[in-house]
């Protein structure tokens, strides 16, 4: 290895390390300082298009087994409501639950409520069959009333959701242009007075509403699982099952809509909790899903490039959260593996030309620490700035803790690219934690 070999791999080690921090600001300004007036903008030139503004919504519960849960999720979903004094109907898919689910369901007399229950053989075959089942039940409904699909929102909450007070409205003000199809809120974790708990409230409540904050700008929005609205004729627009069997149906979901010319915003106005994993092992096996759902949305960069609806920046914007997460892991391994060799070269007295000295690999291990530690303190404070809801001690805890919650997210991204090659797509649901009850819903008539 010649000295300018060497060179050139030291430099960009740590092109590598510092990009991170590095994107960590540029992000961070970009949702302090644009955010916010991008979204009065939007707003505020929507009805310009039309007044696209939904007259119905739908809250559909996917509910597999979620007895301790399954209650206080579906009297909070019946205690919202929209424009005008419009009330939400509740559709819950039971799919085949064993549990105490459907007494649970049962016991909640409310006119706005209804139950699909699915059984076997049909049952448990994923949340995206689930909910297709339920989208197919409402546009039928929608049809036999002589409804506009266009003025039909379906929500998706999950098991353990629980949605904002304003959260109709907020998504009624962001879909009164008839161009958008789909509006996804903010996440937030409920039970994160546990350390795992904050740790993922710090990822939705500051990086990902950061993420999706700038990909609100740029018509790159992706949908969640939980917290999702979309217009019933933009599902119609896909046909009689617009989830898939994807291990993540809800990205999926929104890479297809935007595919199809379908604009998705997002708002931080309106949330919807959800109980965190704070079981390691069980957090491992959930993040491990997801990165093989996105292992599994691969197919369709090809589609992604060729198409006409995709500008050049909202291209870059998708292929960097659909690749980052394998290159990541590449890099990672391709870093570590740097440094055995350079520590195995030092120990054995033949130094390699890129890390000459026990005193530069220690150099390099102190870049290694801070650049590892410095994004998840930034991102405390930008919690705490944005929120105001958590003590920034609990915050700065969360952020100490940040750094092993993601090489959790790299051992996952291993895990997942070995169970794609394996052709294994079967999953274990999350289990949930009881809660206390919330009050029931009042039992009014739907709005006229």
């Amino acid at each position: 290895m010649t000295a300018a070999d060497s060179w050139f791999l030291v430099v960009a080690g740590y092109a590598v390390l510092l990009a991170w921090p590095v994107s960590t600001l540029a992000l961070v300004s970009f949702a302090v300082r644009y955010a916010a007036s991008h979204r009065r903008t939007v707003v505020e030139q929507s009805l310009a298009h039309g007044d696209g503004t939904p007259e119905h919504f739908w809250i559909i519960v996917p509910a597999l087994n979620e007895e301790v849960v399954v209650g206080n999720t579906v009297n909070a979903a019946l205690s919202l409501g929209g424009p005008g004094g419009t009330l939400a109907r509740v559709l819950v898919v039971d799919d085949g639950s064993d549990d105490r689910t459907p007494e649970v369901l049962a016991a909640i007399d409310h006119p706005r409520l209804q139950v699909l229950r699915r059984e076997l053989p049909e049952a448990r075959k994923g949340k995206g069959e689930a909910l297709n089942a339920a989208y197919r039940y409402i546009a039928e409904r929608t049809a036999e009333s002589g409804v506009d699909p266009a003025k039909v929102v379906i929500g998706i909450i999950d098991g353990d959701g629980q949605g904002s007070r304003n959260i109709l409205l907020e998504v009624s003000r962001m879909m009164r242009d008839p161009r958008i199809g789909a509006a996804q809120v903010q996440v937030r974790i409920r039970n994160r007075n546990k350390l795992l708990g904050a740790v993922q409230d710090l990822e939705f409540g500051a990086i990902v509403n950061a993420c999706q904050s700038l990909r609100d700008t740029i018509d790159t929005v992706g949908l969640g699982g939980n917290g999702q609205f979309t217009r019933l004729s933009a599902l119609l627009a896909l046909g009689d099952a617009p989830w898939s069997a994807c291990l993540v149906e809800d990205l999926e979901l929104g890479l297809r809509m935007h595919l199809g010319g379908v604009g998705i915003r997002y708002t931080s106005r309106a949330s919807v909790t959800q109980q965190a994993v704070v079981d390691l092992r069980r957090l491992t096996r959930q993040r491990t899903r997801w990165a093989q759902g996105n292992l599994q949305c691969a197919r369709y960069l090809r589609r992604l490039f060729a198409s006409r609806q995709i500008g050049v920046t909202s291209l870059l914007e998708m292929l960097h959260y659909l690749v980052s997460p394998w290159l990541n892991a590449l890099v990672t391994v391709a870093l570590v593996a740097g440094v055995s060799v350079a520590a195995a070269g030092l120990a054995a007295g033949h130094p390699m030309p890129y890390l000459q000295s026990w005193q530069e690999l220690a150099y390099s291990g102190e870049v290694w620490f801070a650049v590892t530690f410095f994004p998840g303190f930034v991102w405390a404070l930008v919690h705490r700035y944005r929120l105001r809801d958590e003590t920034l001690r609990r915050l700065l805890t969360a952020a100490v803790a940040y750094p092993i919650f993601l090489l959790l997210g790299l051992v996952a991204t291993y895990r997942a690219i070995v169970r794609q090659a394996r052709g294994q797509q079967s999953w274990a649901k999350t289990e949930r934690l009881a809660e206390e009850p919330l009050e029931p819903a009042p039992s009014l008539a739907l709005a006229a």
